[in-house]
């Protein structure tokens, strides 16, 4: 089998298919970590808010006693919580994530959200008396945020950083600041991308712009009510059959013929390997055609995280109603 190939990514090699963390539980991903490492995954997804940074750690430091893995051999990245957006808070998260993980810098640190919510209030997740997210009063923009990450590349903590879940306008005022400023541009925007919800043109502009762009939730969310799951779309289980392979491998490959980086999640053991075992075999043009034009059927965006939408910077205004 030959091996999945890296892209670039800023300064780094990203290798195109990584373990994402998402929900996996405290009692789960430390065993989750070491299986998919020892399978041959060199990339891995975290993420303060997931609230399993300490497993990985572990994970990760027993990994590197047991000489299974050199620390310079992995691609490891995690994301700013909505908490730190503030100038002087920025670095306050970098070190506990850092801290948590076990490690002396990230190979990726990304803005989770567009979206700064209140700090300090023992909460990541502050809320009022009717459960609406309780807004940052200082109101940090996005260009503030952006220039105290850029400092963390300039103090080691970090290799290269970058965006997640920012629409293309939100992006581009990152890329006008970094140039109108001399900084650093983002080196990746991470998004929901799958056949439901490809972002075509937004993976041509970060192509433009040499952004890499990552796809979280690859094999797609839970189906909506009378929908089906991608992994029972008619589509994609003729192509699967077609290639002897799972509906999981086909949209994990889908991502890896477009030139985009995929971190599907997982903590079963089986899946994890299967999901890593896509170097084999490649999409014919036809196949590739068959999978973007499924959202001419149906489109959805599974993560659009509505208790956000009363943010000024909230990504996704076009799709949600009130």
């Amino acid at each position: 089998m030959s091996p999945l190939p890296t892209v670039n990514c800023g300064v780094s090699n990203m290798p195109v298919v990584g373990l994402g963390t998402f929900k996996s539980g405290v009692d789960e991903v430390g065993a989750a970590v070491e299986e998919a490492i020892r399978c041959g995954y060199r990339h891995l997804d975290c993420a303060m808010i997931y609230g399993n940074e300490k497993e990985v750690g572990v994970a990760l430091a027993k990994l590197f006693k047991e000489g299974v893995v050199k620390r310079e051999e992995l691609f490891i990245n995690s994301k700013l919580w909505n908490t730190y957006h503030r100038k002087e808070e920025v670095v306050v998260g970098c070190d506990k994530t850092l801290s948590d993980l076990q490690l002396d810098y990230l190979d990726l640190y990304l803005i989770h959200w567009p979206v700064a919510t209140q700090p300090n209030m023992g909460t990541l997740n502050p809320e009022d008396e009717n459960n609406v997210p309780i807004l940052d009063s200082a109101s940090p923009s996005l260009t503030e945020t952006w220039e105290a990450m850029e400092q963390l590349v300039r103090d080691g903590k970090c290799r290269n950083i970058g965006l997640s879940n920012f629409n293309k306008k939100q992006v581009e005022e990152i890329l006008e600041f970094s140039s109108r400023t001399g900084g650093i541009k983002p080196a990746c925007l991470q998004v929901e991308s799958h056949p439901y919800l490809p972002n075509l043109e937004l993976a041509k502009f970060c192509q433009k712009n040499d952004i890499e762009f990552v796809a979280f939730r690859p094999l797609g969310g839970p189906p909506r009510k009378g929908q089906v799951s991608l992994l029972g779309d008619k589509d994609i289980l003729k192509i699967a059959e077609a290639h002897g392979k799972s509906p999981a491998q086909i949209l994990i490959r889908y991502h890896v013929d477009r030139g985009i980086v995929a971190i599907p999640k997982s903590v079963n053991p089986d899946r994890i390997k299967q999901n890593f075992e896509v170097s084999n075999f490649v999409l014919s043009t036809s196949e590739m055609e068959t999978l973007n034009n499924i959202c001419q059927r149906f489109t959805k965006r599974s993560c659009l995280a509505p208790h956000f939408k009363h943010c000024p910077n909230y990504p996704f205004k076009d799709e949600i109603s009130d």
